[in-house]
């Protein structure tokens, strides 16, 4: 093939994609009723059966019942809601996007991208009247209205993570139907698409930002399938970032290695996205993994959650989850946030403190961004001595609220050195993203990846 038939080619791929993408956003005008019309089983019936699951585990509301009936009650109204969920047919929007994401690889990648585009621009044009509804009503003593202000905030955002996630739950729906049942095994070959996905480089939710939940089966059989793509000897290792909202952790994680999580400036990432790499021949020997598995999360202290009655909760939840599943995790501080550095360093201190309970005790790298000076580390010695005192001191108070007084200090729960365990790098772009160009001073001092 010359090289003018493989641009033709490509062309018409480019445009197949496009129009593919553009067939569905177009009938997009009110996103909230969209959400609803075509993406009905991540709604209410979702967040329901979250709290039924929560509850399952918890039981805070058992009383004096007897704990199997009361336990057997919640599965009867986890099945009502699947039954519900089944009977829902596929929408017409999903059915055009499980059928676009089924053709080959680049037709697949480039219309994932035109997706991201277009919803990215109906989410930003929207958000920005919320936003500013919000900033009137900020000072407002009526907390029913910013609480409500807050939550169209969340229910407005769209973007391809959210037909991915009515993908896992008409799947995981499909599972609570009898084996024979041909919808369920029409719906059998969905986890082998996003398991693909991954090995495409793309991201895939992990944790649902808005019902605060994992689809536990869609994730598992999504991995398993992965799993089976791969060789079984391969090693992966997971690295997390933790930090407060919009400190740039997402930038972050695409500047260190070089891939494509979310960083527009209109929505910022709600819940944990995965995304997996394959590491090249030559680096796998330095890091001894096939693959790295990284983990992007939601801002913690977010302000758009904080006049939510369990934003505390939520945030130990979060940090506790993608703590335990990981190898290494990034604090990521951004010096102009240093006030809400001690609230994130108790959740992450919790959290570490119960992963030593279960018998982990992973990694931790603090950055610091936006230092002028990338030579801050040899001249910031104090304020590391400083930030280990912090960590060690909310050890110390953690470790009293679970009743774990033996740990004393930060190096008890977690491994880390103040020497080798802090990077400090300035600003990662000179203007905002994605259109500024790189800040030329983040490559003055090369980092060494072994030393995590």
């Amino acid at each position: 093939m010359n090289w003018e038939s493989w641009l033709m080619k490509t062309l018409r791929i480019v445009q197949t994609a496009k129009e593919n993408a553009d067939a569905i956003t177009a009938e997009i005008k009110d996103i909230l009723k969209y959400k609803e019309d075509e993406l009905p089983l991540q709604g209410q019936i979702w967040k329901d059966l979250t709290c039924l699951e929560k509850e399952e585990f918890r039981l805070r509301n058992v009383g004096s019942k007897n704990i199997e009936m009361y336990k057997s009650d919640l599965q009867k109204e986890k099945t009502k809601l699947r039954e519900t969920q089944n009977s829902y047919d596929m929408s017409k929007a999903m059915t055009c996007f499980i059928k676009a994401i089924s053709n080959p690889g680049i037709e697949r990648c480039y219309f994932l991208k035109w997706m991201r585009m277009n919803l990215d621009n109906l989410s930003r044009e929207k958000l920005s009247v919320l936003r500013e509804q919000y900033k009137k009503k900020y000072n407002s003593k009526n907390k029913e209205e910013i609480k409500d202000i807050d939550r169209k905030l969340s229910n407005s955002s769209l973007g391809t993570e959210h037909f991915f996630r009515e993908m896992g739950q008409i799947y995981e729906a499909s599972v609570s139907l009898p084996e024979t049942d041909p919808s369920r095994q029409q719906l059998q070959h969905l986890p082998k698409l996003c398991a693909q996905l991954l090995l495409d480089g793309f991201p895939i939710e992990l944790v649902d930002g808005d019902a605060s939940n994992i689809p536990l089966r869609w994730v598992r059989d999504v991995l398993s399938q992965l799993n089976d793509m791969v060789s079984p000897k391969s090693k992966i290792l997971v690295v997390t970032v933790l930090g407060v909202q919009s400190t740039g952790k997402s930038t972050l994680l695409n500047t260190m290695f070089g891939v494509q999580f979310a960083v527009s400036s209109g929505r910022c990432t709600r819940g944990a996205f995965m995304l997996l790499i394959r590491i090249n021949e030559d680096v796998k020997k330095v890091l001894n993994c096939d693959f790295m598995m990284i983990i992007d999360t939601e801002g913690l202290k977010s302000p758009e959650l904080a006049q939510l009655d369990n934003s505390h909760e939520h945030d130990n939840e979060l940090a506790t989850l993608v703590v335990g599943l990981s190898d290494i995790t990034i604090i990521n501080i951004a010096m102009e946030n240093s006030t809400e550095m001690k609230d994130i360093l108790q959740i992450v201190v919790h959290a570490f403190l119960r992963m030593k309970e279960v018998g982990k005790k992973p990694k931790c790298q603090f950055v610091h961004q936006n230092v002028s000076d990338v030579s801050a580390h040899e001249k910031n010695l104090r304020d590391r001595k400083l930030l280990l005192q912090q960590l060690n001191e909310m050890t110390q108070a953690a470790a009293k609220m679970e009743k774990k007084e033996e740990n004393k200090s930060f190096t008890d729960v977690m491994e880390y050195s103040p020497d080798t365990g802090n990077w400090y790098i300035p600003g990662l772009w000179n203007g905002n993203p994605p259109m500024a160009p790189v800040n030329a001073g983040v490559d003055h001092k090369p980092v060494d990846c072994s030393q995590a």
